[in-house]
């Protein structure tokens, strides 16, 4: 038995992050293990749990991976944790279709009970009718209590109280109205002093917690037995450790900073069990390990752009290694490290970058991109969520090998996975916890 609950919202914009970073931060002060999830495929929450409580965060994403794949990475995660909190995603009902992949369907599938996070800003007792709706839409969705954000006043809360007894639900507390509590940009590097500015923020929020909030009766609501079940009919013949074999042999170089962070932790483990890695900052002026393997993940490398340009070194070891036919995957921003140039404003500089890929980069006049991604490669199936900031400036000569890729119901997407000798590269950050992502250079 431990407590174990996912943080819900019937919008986004409620203040989900703000209380999962509270919790956190006040469970590590009382000395408890505690392992944060995130539901959905985000990179920037994930690194905020982790300066909270100094462990890092797992996504669960159920389009990205198989019901029994999600099943096995939370136990095994959860297993030496004595409080596992799972942040979600959006509205608690909201999914691509219906509730599918929503982060009330996690919470069932898990078995883990929701704690309710609702804005109270602009409204008191009418609140009633949406708790009642939230608790009462799905019978499989366990609701035990609900936390109130930016209530104003002492009458506010009351009233806020008042509704909760009349719909039968538990309220928990509250976090006051408090201007200068606001989290960062969330396209924001953060560098050590950002981290250490964020975790005084997160100590102020935890703070309000203790004040405001039952802590001990949340926690005494939210203790289930552990592990969580297995969903029949059970879809894979092997467990979590078993689905790659490892080869301590291999080398695999990963870049790893401020610009380059967006990773998942279940990838990062896959590659550590078929080989040593280590790991190399393209920002503070690393060189290029020996490595059988480079990988280069996402990340906001825009933001370190004059950092970059002047890795030289690390620029032509990276053209040798791809020259020589080292294999190398990019993914997310991080391709644009590959590219010829990248431009972070109108009328900027087009800064040089490492040139192995014949396109140029620019975020002058580019609109957010985002959205799941899936893609075929012989008889493996790789799937991924694209987010990016740049795009790129393609020419009509371009010679390069390219792979369609296709969103959620299957039609084709106008992002490309590239290839060149043996480098891969693409927005779509892919999720391989189910898939050898050694079989693409096979």
């Amino acid at each position: 038995m431990k407590p174990q609950f996912l943080i819900g919202s019937p919008t986004s914009g409620c203040g989900k992050t703000t209380f999962m970073l509270g919790m956190l931060r006040v469970l590590q002060r009382r000395g408890m293990k505690v392992q944060p999830f995130k539901c959905g495929p985000d990179f920037i929450d994930p690194q905020y749990h982790a300066i909270a409580c100094n462990c890092e965060s797992v996504n669960l994403d159920a389009w990205l991976a198989s019901r029994t794949h999600i099943q096995s990475v939370y136990n095994h995660y959860a297993e030496p944790a004595d409080v596992c909190i799972i942040e979600g995603n959006r509205g608690l009902y909201d999914g691509y279709n219906r509730m599918e992949n929503s982060s009330a369907a996690l919470s069932r599938m898990l078995n883990v009970p929701v704690i309710l996070v609702i804005n109270a800003r602009a409204i008191g007792y009418a609140i009633a009718p949406v708790l009642y709706g939230m608790k009462r839409f799905n019978a499989s969705i366990r609701i035990v209590g609900v936390v109130f954000t930016q209530v104003a006043s002492q009458s506010h809360e009351i009233s806020l109280r008042e509704a909760c007894i009349d719909v039968g639900i538990e309220c928990l507390g509250y976090l006051p109205v408090e201007e200068d509590i606001r989290l960062p940009q969330r396209h924001q590097g953060l560098t050590l002093s950002v981290k250490r500015s964020f975790s005084k923020l997160i100590d102020r929020i935890a703070d309000l917690v203790e004040k405001h909030v039952d802590v001990e009766k949340l926690l005494n609501l939210c203790t289930r037995i552990f592990p969580c079940p297995y969903t029949l009919p059970y879809t894979s013949e092997v467990g979590i450790d078993m689905l790659h074999r490892p080869d301590r042999r291999l080398r695999i170089a990963v870049a790893r900073d401020p610009a380059f962070c967006f990773l998942y932790r279940e990838n990062v483990d896959r590659l550590a069990e078929a080989g040593r890695i280590t790991y190399f900052s393209p920002v503070y002026g690393s060189d290029l390990p020996e490595a059988d393997y480079v990988y280069i993940p996402g990340g906001c490398p825009e933001l370190f752009v004059r950092q970059l340009h002047r890795r030289k070194r690390l620029m032509s070891q990276l053209r040798e290694y791809v020259e020589a036919g080292g294999r190398l995957w990019a993914e997310g921003e991080g391709m644009t490290f590959l590219s010829r140039s990248l431009t972070v404003r109108q009328g900027g500089t087009a800064y040089e970058m490492a040139g192995i890929l014949p396109f140029d980069c620019t975020l002058v006049d580019a609109n957010p991109s985002n959205g799941y991604r899936l893609t075929r490669c012989g008889n493996n199936t790789f799937k991924g969520y694209e987010s990016h900031y740049s795009v790129l400036a393609l020419s009509s000569d371009i010679r390069i090998s390219a792979t369609s890729l296709y969103g959620l119901r299957g039609t084709e997407t106008a992002a490309r996975l590239f290839r060149y000798k043996n480098l891969i590269a693409g927005y779509a950050h892919w999720y391989w916890g189910e898939n050898d992502i050694f079989s693409l250079w096979n």
